[in-house]
C-alpha cells in the first residue's frame, strides 16, 4: 500500500465523514441560532428551551437525510471492503 493508496483513502474518509456531519450540525446551528435570538429578544434562560427543539431538529433531519446518509456510509464501505485484495498487493 503506498502513501498516495493511504492519503487518497484518508480524504475519502474525511469527506464522507463531514458529508455525513453536515446537516446534523447545520439544523443544530440554525435551531440554536433562532433560539439563542428568541432568548435574548424575550430574556428567558431556560436551557431545556434551548435543548430540546436542537434534539427535534436533529431527529428530524436523522428522518430525512437517514436513508441518504446510510446510502453513501455502505458504498464507501463496500467499496473500502472489494478493494482490500488490491490495496494488499
Amino acid at each position: 500500500m503506498t502513501s498516495t493508496q493511504v492519503m487518497t483513502l484518508t480524504y475519502t474518509a474525511l469527506k464522507l465523514a463531514f458529508e455525513l456531519g453536515a446537516p446534523l450540525l447545520f439544523a443544530t446551528l440554525i435551531v440554536g441560532l433562532v433560539i439563542s435570538i428568541f432568548q435574548a429578544a424575550t430574556q428567558i434562560n431556560e436551557m431545556t428551551l434551548s435543548f430540546i427543539p436542537k434534539l427535534l431538529a436533529t431527529g428530524i433531519v436523522l428522518v430525512f437525510a437517514g436513508p441518504w446518509m446510510l446510502h453513501s456510509l455502505t458504498d464507501f464501505l463496500r467499496t473500502l471492503l472489494l478493494s482490500i485484495p488490491q490495496l494488499a498487493s
